[in-house]
């Protein structure tokens, strides 16, 4: 992962100057597409990078033997991202050792790897997972927000895939007041992900 965002770097990408999705897929939470559940951690990084580096139009993402019980399979000579799940259990014999001496058990902490695929790389998968989540309304308004806006005096648009600021006059601008544009909110991937967290 690291040598990828590196990579990303080098390329002249900046997340945190385009905080907001080229991609062709809508900028949501990678999630598995047969339980629903959203991936979580550098899982979420891991996947939006094969996303926008693939061009996949879904953040649906399965194992191959999630596509064959679904009743679909992953294409001839495609390749898988590999995700890790983390967590901790309690062994049975631990759990025992803790009763019999009046302690806490003690929990093992374990590291799974999968590898997923993409809806896209599958043929035979139902509709059903091939859709994204509900688009966001075309604008929230958050008072705050607009408040600002407003004491500003800039002329603020929402529309195209680029952010800026214009601090000249320009002639399709009424005011010599600076210009803002920004990409449509359904494009901002902080405020897709902040709407669909589990």
């Amino acid at each position: 992962m690291t040598a990828r965002i590196v990579t990303e770097l080098e390329a002249g990408r900046l997340p945190w100057v385009q905080p907001w999705d080229s991609a062709i897929a809508s900028p949501s939470l990678p999630r598995n597409a047969v339980t629903g559940r959203a991936y979580s951690g550098v899982n979420v990084l891991i996947l939006w990078g094969e996303v926008i580096a693939k061009g996949y139009a879904n953040q649906g993402w399965l194992t191959f033997r999630q596509a064959l019980a679904a009743g679909g399979c992953v294409r001839k000579g495609e390749q898988g991202v590999t995700v890790c799940y983390a967590d901790r259990f309690t062994p049975e014999a631990e759990k025992e050792r803790a009763r019999a001496d009046g302690d806490e058990a003690k929990a093992v902490p374990f590291l799974k790897r999968f590898v997923v695929f993409n809806v896209a790389q599958c043929d035979g998968l139902p509709d059903e997972y091939f859709t994204d989540a509900p688009p966001l309304p075309e604008r929230e308004q958050v008072p705050v927000a607009e408040s600002l806006i407003a004491a500003t005096g800039a002329d603020f648009s929402i529309g195209g895939a680029r952010a800026f600021c214009l601090l000249f006059p320009v002639l399709r601008f009424h005011s010599g007041a600076a210009a803002t544009g920004v990409p449509p909110a359904d494009r901002l991937l902080s405020h897709r992900a902040a709407r669909t967290r589990p």
